[in-house]
């Protein structure tokens, strides 16, 4: 499948800044099951771009606008042809689990094993998976048990944007029942580590189809889970929509959890405040996407960003949320 992905970012200041620092996750990745034919960035104003990749194997893109400016206007611009993924088998062996037991495996997967940030086994978390009757799916093959994990958080939370902000702890969303494709995404990942499955967090695009029973925005990036079976290796899930990843789905980054690969993060130096909006299309095949109309639909995302030092004076910190 040929996907076409725009994904267009927004500052809006009150008043002109003096500077804005920038780093962005956007670029498709490659891998097996994906194939990045196309990617361009389109900064206002113009900028000289900086790239490295991270720990995770991430492409990192950075920027400083160092003259004064009221708005900064990001465009990533990709065309990835992906292959749908392997069909899953039924069920695994319950040996399965031994292997996930071992202490090379947990050495290798470390980082994707543990607490971090937004993901981590709480009280609240663990009245959910009672709730959910979820602890019935230890006793499965390890497959099994994710799949009742994935089809448990999309049962018991709505999908509805406003609840929770970027920085939004999982016990906020399971208090609220709802939340985005992001919480949906941490609560999945934390159960999945408190019973010793390797979990990491995927940032991405989707070509949604309510035929399919898709309940996700499409005018937002995504975000799903990825799990490592020993026998199946890293496959993807997606609990907001209740389904494996595919080739609808384009994976940009991964990590431990949302902090790791925010689509867009930075500071600016100045005291005014600023808006955020973000706009995402993603088409099958090529298309022509006529630029006024991409930046009238962006809508507000993020207004209110804290106060913080840098860049030799008073500074404010700038951060995409994906789904809201």
């Amino acid at each position: 499948m040929l996907l076409d992905i725009r994904h267009l970012t927004q500052y809006h200041y009150a008043a002109p800044v003096r500077e804005s620092v920038i780093e962005l996750w956007v670029q498709p990745q490659e891998n097996g099951r994906q194939r990045l034919v196309g990617f361009d960035l389109e900064i206002d104003p113009q900028v000289q771009l900086f790239s490295y990749t991270d720990a995770f194997g991430n492409a990192v893109y950075h920027f400083d606008v160092p003259q004064p400016h009221e708005n900064l206007a990001i465009q990533a611009r990709s065309t990835v042809e992906t292959e749908p993924a392997e069909p899953l088998p039924d069920r695994l062996d319950l040996g399965e689990w031994d292997p996930l037991n071992s202490e090379v495996l947990r050495g290798d997967c470390f980082d994707f094993l543990h607490p971090h940030g937004f993901v981590a086994s709480t009280p609240a978390l663990e009245a959910f998976v009672q709730n959910q009757q979820l602890h019935q799916a230890r006793a499965f093959d390890p497959l099994s048990a994710v799949r009742a994990i994935c089809q448990g958080v999309h049962r018991g939370l709505e999908y509805q944007h406003g609840p929770t902000k970027a920085d939004s702890p999982i016990d906020l969303v399971l208090a609220a029942g709802r939340g985005v494709a992001q919480d949906h995404a941490h609560i999945m990942i934390a159960i999945c580590r408190s019973w010793g499955i390797p979990a990491r967090y995927v940032s991405g695009y989707l070509l949604t189809d309510p035929g399919q029973g898709d309940r996700s925005d499409p005018d937002v990036v995504h975000s799903w889970v990825q799990v490592f079976l020993p026998s199946l290796r890293w496959i993807g899930f997606d609990p907001t929509n209740n389904t494996p990843a595919g080739e609808r789905h384009v994976a940009a980054a991964i990590g431990r959890d949302y902090s790791d690969t925010p689509p867009a993060r930075g500071i600016y130096q100045g005291d005014a405040d600023s808006a955020l909006s973000v706009t995402v299309a993603v088409r099958q095949g090529r298309y022509a996407m006529a630029e006024p109309e991409f930046m009238r639909n962006a809508r507000p995302a993020f207004s209110g960003p804290t106060r913080r030092q840098g860049l030799g004076g008073p500074s404010r910190q700038m951060q995409q949320q994906q789904q809201q």
